[in-house]
């Protein structure tokens, strides 16, 4: 019997796809329809079998059902440990198994994975669900990651937006279909969102809480979004505009990843200083528009900044450098891997000035040599984390006087360089717990 009123616990998935989750496992298929993943209804299991041979055994089940005695709070606390598919199959047992799944403290997040799944639908029957006890809203839905649905649409979104007021995270990555019309109804309708992934989403060009991508002012009334962390990697079309507009509405981010945003330059970087001086993690990797001048925009972030990566920003030198060195003195992690204009000269100043510094990726950087590396062992003890893969100008020498100093030493890169096998058998030694990537045959 089939009835429109109840959703079904389960959706079904073409044979050998990934199901969906909420948070703790992925469900597995069950059946197909026309290829396409579909959302199926149908009502509760009955509160009782009727077949007379099922009733005489069910009876004597019953007599050994010791879990049937436990209430409700502790079965929903054993549920809590479920995966997703075996939740669901809770569901079927009987009336009493289904109401309990569907409790939503069960359901703080809801995880879809899979290109092929029709994941607007699956949303609207999740969310409708959810909503049966608490109309129109799901109250205790936190968390909602769709990442790599790549048929999820702004209708999807829309439904989250409508039904989920107290959504804390969201992450769409490489859903392409998504526009900034869909992202203005989260960010307007979902006010303590505070995670949101739009990596991949190319039509994504500005975040804000008026629909005019293009209008530079402040939100209206004074209102924020209170977004803390932003990923836009790989949104190609953003431009300094874009970034401007983002930043007066988001002036609470801490974490901002601009990955391969290549439209943005040092302009771009000097708006987000303006409005998000709390940022504690930036990369503008591979945004080769961004030079010195950028980093000296940056560096207006002083001791707040503690990751930065401007891996393969090619136009960056010394220079930069320099400005972070001499402002970001609490700075832990940084990526320079591809920036071809460093040179020992500024290794220097980074070891001097940045001593807490704890990884550090260098690679690719042919004019940084054994000196660079005597400037960071020893001002640098704290160091975990090196990466020299392809550095030209290393030998076994540098890499002796970093093991002799750095002792806390984990993870070591030197694929790609001219280093001694006895020069990585000193590294091992002397640092115990180092994992050394090499291309050395010899060394093992």
């Amino acid at each position: 019997m089939r009835t429109l009123s109840t959703p079904s616990p389960a959706l079904i998935f073409p044979p050998n796809s990934p199901g969906f989750q909420n948070g703790r496992g992925s469900s597995t298929s069950s059946s197909s329809i026309t290829g396409e993943t579909v959302a199926m209804v149908h009502s509760p299991p009955p509160t009782r079998l009727t077949h007379p041979l099922i009733r005489l055994a069910s009876k004597h089940q019953k007599e050994q059902a010791n879990i049937d005695r436990l209430p409700d709070h502790s079965m929903i606390q054993i549920f809590s440990f479920l995966p997703t598919n075996q939740l669901c199959r809770c569901a079927r047992v009987c009336r009493r198994w289904y109401n309990l799944a569907w409790d939503p403290r069960l359901w703080r997040t809801i995880r879809l994975t899979g290109e092929t799944i029709n994941v607007d639908r699956a949303l609207k029957v999740l969310t409708r669900r959810l909503c049966q006890d608490t109309p129109n809203v799901c109250l205790m839905l936190e968390t909602v990651i769709v990442s790599g649905c790549r048929r999820l649409t702004d209708r999807g979104l829309y439904t989250i937006a409508q039904c989920c007021p107290e959504l804390r995270r969201l992450e769409m990555s490489g859903c392409y279909n998504i526009s900034n019309e869909a992202v203005f109804d989260v960010v307007s309708l979902c006010p303590n969102l505070e995670h949101l992934d739009v990596s991949g989403c190319s039509k994504v060009t500005c975040i804000s809480l008026t629909r005019e991508a293009s209008i530079k002012l402040s939100p209206l009334h004074g209102k924020q979004i209170s977004i803390r962390y932003l990923d836009m990697t790989d949104c190609f079309v953003l431009e300094d505009e874009g970034l401007h507009t983002i930043a007066a509405h988001c002036t609470q981010l801490t974490h901002l990843y601009l990955r391969r945003c290549v439209r943005i330059t040092d302009e771009g970087l000097r708006y987000l200083m303006i409005y998000c001086t709390s940022v504690k993690e930036l990369s503008v990797s591979d945004c080769r528009f961004v030079s010195d001048f950028g980093m000296r925009e940056i560096a207006k972030l002083e001791s707040r900044l503690r990751y930065l990566s401007i891996a393969h920003c090619g136009r960056i030198t010394d220079v930069g450098i320099r400005y972070i060195a001499k402002y970001c003195s609490k700075l832990r992690y940084l990526n320079a891997r591809g920036c071809e204009g460093i040179t020992d000269h500024g290794v220097e100043y980074l070891a001097k000035n940045c001593t807490k510094l704890k990884s550090l990726d260098i690679g690719k950087c042919p004019l940084v040599s054994d000196t660079g590396l005597e400037f960071l062992a020893l001002n640098c003890f704290n160091l975990k984390r090196l990466s020299l893969k392809s550095c030209e100008s290393i030998t076994g020498q540098g890499l002796q006087i970093v093991a002799a100093n750095c002792f806390d030493l984990q993870m070591l890169n030197v694929q790609d360089c001219e280093v001694s096998v006895d020069a990585l058998r000193f590294v091992k030694r002397h640092c115990k717990r180092c994992i050394i990537e090499h291309t050395n045959p010899a060394f093992f």
